[in-house]
């Protein structure tokens, strides 16, 4: 693979001829070079792709270049479609062809499954599987200015090219251990296409809000949900409108109109006087006419049940064990606010208590719950111990 030719694709005939012969292959491998720094969408610049005879660059940006056999052949139910850390690449592909590729693999998550630790990266996992090395010179290029040199085509040919072999040897491993089911269902996330959409009605949950006041909470709210809005519309980061630490300065100062507005520190004149200025204002005129009855619920520390935090604990050394037993990474087994949901209330819904989690982990978390179990030490690993009636 790697004395492979690496075909730089820039006519829509070259595209079509590469995608009919990928289309053939058990998989392929895919990523994706963006840049995203002054747009909320990420702009497309580059697509590797790679199968058994073909490492090919596909340059997003060519003149008259059309994308639409990609889009067919990412559509097609077969080939095996393998990424690394896919998330993005994915939020791209869906945006371009509204769906996302069908027959995923992820091999970060596979290999958390495996037992390479919580969000192995690319460079440690092709050093770990291959013994090869990624040139980062490149890392930081700017994709989208053209044209591109001999250097920077072949690096980001290296990142499909190493891939074909991490996945196989991920996937042998797997198959061998029994988990190819376990990457499945994680997989089924990633090909749930509301898992990349950002709904403007949440965006406040990105926050760190603190406030008892509720009228202050749907201020922030109605904020948050124009600032998204509003980033989508113009296409440019949200942070480029305003920033997370300026969004409880202007529901506080609660303006009416753009002189007020100017008084929040960083926004200027022009943009309170704009139409961004000016729909942000409505926004706000809005959330102060909201009824008592349809305001926020402010959840205060003393009204919320805690649970055990020895129980959670005890429940987090067990986690422990049971990822140290079983060779995976724990964070994908069980994530804090899981545990502690699960301390709080055994009968409520959790992933833990799903799947191959609940084999591995759930089942003895909520013995343990049960006082049915206990935990000691043999030599340097924790063991669990039955207990009798």
């Amino acid at each position: 693979m790697t004395e492979t030719q690496t075909q730089f694709i820039t006519t829509t005939e070259a595209l079509a001829g590469l995608c009919a012969r990928l289309a053939n292959e058990e998989f392929i491998t895919v990523d994706t070079e963006f840049m995203r720094e002054k747009t909320y969408y990420p702009e497309l610049c580059l697509v590797q792709l790679a199968g058994t005879d073909d490492v090919a660059v596909v340059d997003a940006m060519a003149p008259g270049l059309d994308l639409a056999p990609l889009g067919e052949l990412l559509a097609r139910p077969e080939p095996v479609k393998v990424f690394h850390a896919c998330r993005q690449d994915v939020e791209i592909f869906l945006l371009l062809f509204g769906a996302v590729p069908a027959n995923l693999f992820d091999t970060q998550v596979a290999a958390m499954v495996a037992g390479f630790g919580d969000q192995v990266g690319y460079d440690s996992l092709v050093q770990a599987l291959t013994g090869g090395h990624i040139d980062k010179t490149h890392r930081f290029s700017d994709w989208s200015a053209r044209p591109l040199s001999k250097a920077q085509i072949e690096y980001a040919a290296a990142d499909v090219t190493h891939l074909r072999v991490v996945y196989e040897k991920l996937s042998a491993r797997l198959r061998v251990e029994g988990r190819m089911d376990w990457v499945a269902q994680e997989m089924a996330v990633l090909a749930e296409p509301g898992t990349y959409r950002v709904e403007p009605a949440r965006a406040w949950e990105r926050l760190k809000i603190r406030t008892n006041n509720r009228r202050q909470l749907a201020l922030m709210q109605a904020i948050a949900a124009w600032r998204e809005r509003e980033a989508q519309r113009i296409n440019i980061p949200r942070g480029r409108l305003l920033k997370d630490e300026q969004i409880p300065e202007v529901a506080a100062l609660a303006p009416a109109d753009a002189e007020t507005l100017t008084r929040v520190r960083g926004i200027s004149a022009g943009f309170a006087n704009g139409k961004s200025g000016v729909s942000l204002l409505a926004a706000i005129a809005a959330a102060k006419t909201l009824p008592e009855g349809e305001l926020p619920r402010v959840e205060r520390p003393r009204d919320t049940p805690r649970a055990s935090p020895a129980l959670v604990s005890l429940l987090k050394v067990l986690l422990g064990a049971a990822a140290e037993q079983n060779n995976v990474a724990p964070r994908l087994v069980a994530s804090g606010e899981e545990i502690e949901a699960l301390a709080l209330d055994e009968t409520a819904p959790n992933p833990i208590l799903e799947g191959w989690r609940r084999e591995m982990f759930g089942e003895d978390a909520l013995r343990l719950i049960r006082g049915e179990i206990a935990l000691s030490t043999k030599g340097k690993r924790i063991k669990i111990v039955e207990l009798k009636e």
